[in-house]
């Protein structure tokens, strides 16, 4: 009976290897190997002798070939392997009925009759009481998801599991002693896993209310107005920077040239000979003292009267975050006047919207008044260069004219 083990090993791991679809990531030959590996135990365990022992390991070897012809009644179709091995072998027509008893004792919900069937069962199922329980039945999820198309959640994949080890029980004296202990301990992992699974479903489904709250609300978040106003009111205040720095270059630059002109020309235009230099020196002049005149408009304030009534806070009408609007005002007034606003969401941002709108209309002016100094400063330069050559070139003509007449 020895040899049979040996052939009957030799021909399930050559049928396995060669036939089976590896797409069967848990019923393969290490499953069958760490079965028959049970089996030994507990037949050592329970001092069988040799016929018995030969029938339970046949058994073991066989009991999942036939995922080889696939999942549906495997079983049964393991039996007809078998039978048909075992007929080439000459094995006696009564140990291969008790062979195909032992296998088709595998079946999901069959309750053992015998003893050799309470054996077979206890280590088709050993693999409960593993600690590598966990990798062991993520080989049996990927086979479902690939063989079966059966895809569960984890959450789902935990309950299957501890379903399953709740309602299981070992048959034999040796498993119940020897493997419950772990099998309690794979048991009580997954209802933790379970319960921390529930915990971070739970955060995260409050988390996703919250999220689905604030999205449905009617109301901005109001992080992102702050941010929008504080970003637009600085970008206002930088572009009116930059068009007063501009205004104060010009005004600059042309009170220079104001001044080297009052100096150096209008001294010489008492002298008949430079008569020619008044219209360009006044054009040139005319022209600086525009620039200047417009440079100064553009960074001239604007100062309002500095005043409001409680009807004005009351109907929202002032808006306080402008100083024009409220220097003249007592402290205690405008201390006031603030608290109101402040407690009004709607006034605040109108407030501050206004700020930004008036702000707005203020950098308009300013750089239609900068675009025009800067326009008349450079037609004026173009303007007063032609005039001063076109002086200079006529002076030249009339001294050669005089020239010309005197040596007549």
């Amino acid at each position: 009976m020895d040899t049979l083990i040996v052939e009957t090993e030799k021909h399930v791991i050559s049928l396995l290897n060669e036939t089976l679809d590896n797409t069967f990531t848990y019923h393969n030959s290490p499953h069958t190997q760490r079965v028959v590996q049970k089996t030994r135990a507990l037949i050592e365990a329970n001092q069988l002798d040799n016929d018995q022992a030969t029938l339970l390991i046949t058994a073991a070897w066989f009991h999942d070939t036939g995922y080889t012809k696939g999942i549906e009644n495997h079983e049964e179709k393991s039996v007809q392997i078998a039978t048909r091995f075992l007929k080439s072998q000459n094995i006696p027509q009564e140990h291969i009925n008790a062979i195909s008893k032992l296998i088709l004792a595998t079946k999901m919900g069959y309750e053992p009759k015998n003893e050799l069937e309470k054996i077979i069962r206890d280590a088709d199922t050993s693999h409960l009481a593993s600690k590598s329980y966990k990798d062991i039945c993520e080989l049996l999820r990927k086979e479902w998801e690939l063989t079966c198309d059966k895809t569960l959640t984890e959450s789902k994949w935990l309950q299957e599991n501890i379903n399953f080890l709740t309602k299981h029980r070992f048959y034999t004296d040796f498993a119940s002693a020897n493997w419950e202990k772990q099998k309690g301990k794979n048991l009580a992992q997954l209802l933790k896993n379970q319960k921390k699974l529930q915990l971070e479903s739970s955060k995260l489904k409050q988390k996703k209310e919250e999220l689905d709250f604030k999205k449905n609300k009617i109301e901005l978040p109001e992080r992102g107005i702050e941010t929008m106003f504080r970003v637009a009111l600085r970008n206002h205040i930088t572009l009116s920077d930059i068009a007063d720095t501009k205004a104060n270059i010009l005004l600059s630059v042309n009170a220079i040239i104001i001044s080297l002109v009052l100096s150096n020309l209008v001294s010489k235009l008492d002298n008949p000979s430079n008569y020619y230099l008044i219209w360009p020196t006044a054009i040139f002049a005319a022209f600086t003292v525009a620039s200047i005149v417009l440079s100064v408009l553009a960074t001239r304030p604007n100062v309002t009267q500095g005043k409001f009534t409680k009807e004005d806070v009351a109907n929202k009408k002032v808006n306080l975050l402008f100083f024009g609007n409220f220097h003249k005002m007592k402290l205690d007034e405008f201390e006031w006047a603030m608290t109101e606003m402040m407690q009004d969401r709607d006034y605040l941002y109108s407030s501050l919207t206004k700020d930004l709108y008036f702000l707005g209309l203020v950098l308009n002016r300013k750089y239609g008044l900068l675009r025009l100094t800067y326009t008349v400063f450079m037609i004026g330069i173009l303007v007063s260069v032609i005039s001063f050559a076109v002086a200079f070139q006529q002076a030249e003509t009339n001294a050669l004219i005089v020239k010309a007449s005197s040596l007549l």
